[in-house]
């Protein structure tokens, strides 16, 4: 059994993408506020090497610039960001490897057990993350989140029959392999589905999980000329807590799916700790 995090102990939050570009193209999209802008954060000031912020309403405290950049260079971004009155600090370096480029962002202070914006760190740069890589591999990206609003809804096409989409909701080990974290479903109404319980199952078209205080997740799918049009919602919880840390986690899953089915060497572009690209 896990020792349960102590607010504040957390270590810090370390992710790994790799990008099929090459390391420059990824820093100007790190730092372009026109390109921020799709990825990142509704608004975006930077003026190398003096300041690099970002706020609005896709942004975890984002009611108004907190960034203190601390070091830009051709390979490396640094920089402060106080969050919950706690000074955080981001770190992101790029490296070349065989197939593009390794992203390694690093934030301190992260803490998945803490409320507020501490809380929502590693899924809000799950999300932000997955967004970047579909645009610096030219492929359309998931819109941003509005962290003011409890309207959870997002939506995509992908390129592969609703048959084939529906099977990689509820087969156990395609979940396992797109979402990344292994996930026991029971594909049932009334079966498991991870640590929800599933509520709807329409084959082909329909799937709901309750998971309690977090809402209801639903996916909707409806095909058309060999591609799905999928919405997934999240509803049913206290509009005065919305669950952004599940849902911004479901978004950055939304996307490894689609990939999963429209690429054919499909492989995730998360990279675990110690292992190379």
């Amino acid at each position: 059994m896990s020792t349960p995090i102590e607010p504040g102990t957390a270590e810090p939050l370390v992710l790994r993408v790799r990008a099929g570009t090459d390391p420059g193209r990824a820093m100007h999209a790190l730092t372009d506020p026109d390109e921020m802008s799709v990825w990142l954060a509704e608004h975006a000031e930077v003026s190398l090497p003096d300041h690099y912020r970002f706020w609005g309403r896709y942004t975890p405290g984002g009611a108004a610039p907190a960034q203190t950049l601390v070091e830009a260079t051709s390979d490396r971004l640094r920089y402060t960001w106080m969050l919950d009155d706690v000074a955080t600090e981001v770190d992101i370096t790029l490296e070349r490897v065989a197939d593009g480029t390794l992203i390694t962002l690093r934030q301190t202070g992260a803490d998945p057990m803490a409320a507020g914006s501490l809380g929502l760190l590693q899924t809000f740069w799950a999300a932000t993350l997955a967004n970047l890589v579909d645009l610096l591999e030219e492929r359309q990206g998931l819109a941003l989140t509005d962290l003011t609003s409890p309207q959870l809804g997002a939506e995509t096409t992908i390129d592969a029959a609703p048959s084939a989409v529906f099977s990689s909701l509820v087969e156990a080990e395609m979940v396992t392999a797109w979402f990344g974290f292994p996930t026991v479903i029971t594909p049932e109404v009334g079966g498991r589905y991870g640590y929800g319980t599933i509520t709807e199952l329409v084959e082909d078209q329909r799937l709901s999980v309750d998971y309690g205080p977090m809402g209801v997740a639903s996916w909707e799918l409806e095909g058309s000329g060999g591609k799905t049009r999928i919405v997934m919602t999240q509803s049913g919880f206290d509009t005065d807590q919305p669950p952004y840390a599940a849902w911004l986690g479901a978004l950055s899953g939304l996307a490894e799916l689609r990939r999963f089915h429209e690429l054919a060497s499909w492989q995730p572009i998360w990279v675990p700790a110690g292992q190379s690209s």
